[in-house]
């Protein structure tokens, strides 16, 4: 797990390239504490530049940038690709040397073989760039459900890209402009949907994609997307093949050349990583927690009844609000771009790394795998509802105007809009995912940007493959839009800023083309069945109590010890922000923009 940045392209000299690739290695120095590497060819005018987390073959072999042995191929690479003693050993029977034990190493001798085409062959989460010396063409690649950043720039033939936006705007190459069209985004779901960034000039490398650049152009293909089939797999056998699933999965997450931990909450999710690691034999295994006292989120004594049932050597942190307020200030200058989540991987990564930790497995997935959100039970009912009003158009919109016009909740206001608009699928979603409604969104980016957006109906621009049943399509948009979007992204930006290696066992593209073939009527039961009959070892206590999600008290605190801090948003705001998680969404993007080198309005 690493920081990489690059410059393809440039007609700058090898100082200036050394000054751009210094800038872009200090701003990811916290995903790479462990070492710094560059690579220049300036008759190429192209620049490499890695910053380390050293989990595999910790020796100075798997220093990178790494060059191929014969001199033509130069990579830098961020993530894990965790079959690769495997590709390792089909590669040396092939007649393949090779000098160190990473897996850097093996991506390198796969593509000399076979190009792109050797994505295919690798299982983790990654995101890299070949630079071919020889063809003086580069390749640019993000991992399947893109657990692993990567955003770039293209413009002028050049190619500027890095593991983190940050780190693009510390190059300096180009004036950046906030775009309108992902600030738009950001109100109404909370994050930045991708392709978008903050930025217009910057673009998020889409996942499942890879990138070739080559005399000044680029061509990005798709190489993998989610797809659920919904058939081949009875009732009756799902567990077992669940079961057999997950112990594969496990076993690839816990490859390391350094212990693995656990994030363990009061959930499901967690606690099955626990039982699953131990059943796989590990032992000597560390589980970390964050606890809140006197508060009614304080998962801490299920955390703890569970790490003793399994054995577990188990660290807490009991967080107040005083203390929270502190971490809270760090981590609004670790935030790479805005979001309303990603504090709590903030704080229980900086906890983990504090006790020495460098990869632990994270629950991320495992939600929108069995369907464990509300959101499988409710968007099916908004869809139906949608489609009857769609047959009496007028009567939906005056529904959906007295709905908004009455309510006094966010959430209400999004089902009147979501009646007066064009009832969908994306258009459900966002109703029950969404922050703000279009109008509000657009008088926000207003106020922010100075001009009204002309983007007020991107959300019914979004189209989803055609899903076997209509759960089916709730997994594949919260797979698509919330994990990957938010929860992968703020998870990744947030563990790495402490040099922290997140990994997520149920984001894993192995165990997901097992999972596609089970209809939703079995994987998608309420509860997550599946996955507790597939965990017979999760405890009653866990597997018996009501769905609750990992959250601070933020309603609490907003309301107590940081009244303060968020007092005078009311006041400055241009819409209502009756909910914690609105508060947020607008307090924390004038301090994005501040960082980032934007004006802020009053």
């Amino acid at each position: 797990m690493c920081g990489i940045a690059g410059l393809i392209g440039s007609r700058l000299s090898a100082p200036e390239l050394t000054i751009i690739a210094e800038r872009m290695q200090f701003a990811l120095r916290l995903r790479g504490p462990d070492d710094a590497g560059v690579f220049l060819d300036s008759n190429q005018g192209v620049m490499l530049a890695h910053t380390r987390l050293a989990i595999l073959d910790l020796s100075l072999a798997g220093r990178q940038p790494m060059r191929s042995m014969d001199g033509r191929y130069t990579i830098v690479f961020n993530g894990e690709v965790y079959n690769f003693r495997a590709l390792r050993r089909e590669l040396q029977e092939q007649g393949v040397r090779f000098v160190s034990q990473t897996d850097t190493e093996v991506i390198l001798a796969l593509f000399q073989q076979h190009g792109p085409a050797c994505v295919h062959e690798l299982e983790g989460m990654f995101a890299f760039c070949i630079w071919d010396e020889q063809e003086h063409t580069a390749f640019l690649v993000r991992d399947a459900f893109g657990i692993k950043p990567l955003y770039y720039r293209d413009s002028d033939a050049t190619l500027l890209f890095a593991s983190e936006v940050k780190a693009l705007l510390a190059a300096e190459q180009f004036s950046p402009r906030l775009s309108a069209e992902a600030l738009f985004s950001y109100w109404l779901m909370g994050t930045v949907q991708e392709p978008l960034t903050m930025l217009d000039e910057v673009t998020v490398l889409p996942a499942g994609h890879y990138l070739t650049w080559k005399a000044g152009k680029t061509h990005i293909r798709r190489y993998w997307e989610p797809q659920l089939i919904g058939e081949g797999i009875e009732p009756e056998a799902a567990c077992s093949i669940t079961r057999a699933a997950l112990e594969e999965s496990i076993l690839r997450h816990l490859v390391s050349d350094v212990p693995v931990g656990v994030f363990l909450s009061g959930g499901i999710d967690s606690t099955a990583l626990v039982a699953l690691a131990r059943a796989a034999g590990k032992t000597n295994l560390h589980t970390y927690s964050i606890t809140f006292p006197d508060s009614a989120n304080d998962e801490g004594l299920l955390a703890r009844r569970s790490a003793a049932h399994f054995g577990t050597t188990h660290h807490e942190w009991p967080l107040g609000a005083v203390e929270g307020q502190t971490l809270f200030r760090q981590f609004l200058g670790a935030m790479d771009q805005p979001s309303i989540d990603g504090l709590n991987t903030f704080t229980v990564s900086k906890f983990a790394r504090d006790q020495g930790m460098k990869v632990v497995l994270s629950g991320l997935g495992g939600d929108e795998l069995f369907g464990g959100y509300d959101s499988f039970r409710v968007i099916p009912r908004l869809i139906y509802a949608g489609q009857w009003a769609g047959l009496v158009p007028l009567l939906s919109q005056s529904l959906g105007w007295a709905i908004s016009a009455l309510s006094t909740s966010s959430r209400l206001d999004r089902l009147g809009c979501y009646l007066m608009g064009r009832p969908g699928e994306m258009t459900a979603y966002w109703c029950m995912r969404g922050i703000f409604n279009p109008s509000e969104a657009a008088a926000l980016t207003r106020h922010f940007l100075g001009a009204a957006p002309v983007v007020e109906e991107a959300m019914y621009h979004m189209q989803i493959p055609q899903q076997p049943q209509m759960e089916d399509s709730v997994s594949y948009m919260e797979l698509t839009c919330y994990l990957r979007n938010q929860l992968l992204r703020d998870a990744d930006v947030m563990s790495m800023a402490s040099g922290l290696e997140l990994r997520t066992p149920f984001v894993d593209r192995k165990l997901y083309e097992v999972l596609r073939y089970i209809p939703a009527a079995t994987r998608l039961r309420p509860g997550k069945q599946l996955l507790l009959e597939a965990v017979p070892e999760i405890p009653p206590w866990i597997a018996h109590q009501p769905k609750r999600g990992f959250l601070f008290p933020f309603e609490q605190w907003l309301g107590t010890e940081w009244r303060e801090t968020f007092t005078a948003l009311d006041q400055r705001s241009p819409v209502p922000l009756q909910t914690w998680y609105r508060k947020w969404a607008v307090f924390t993007l004038p301090h994005w923009l501040e960082r980032s080198g934007f004006s802020v309005p009053a």
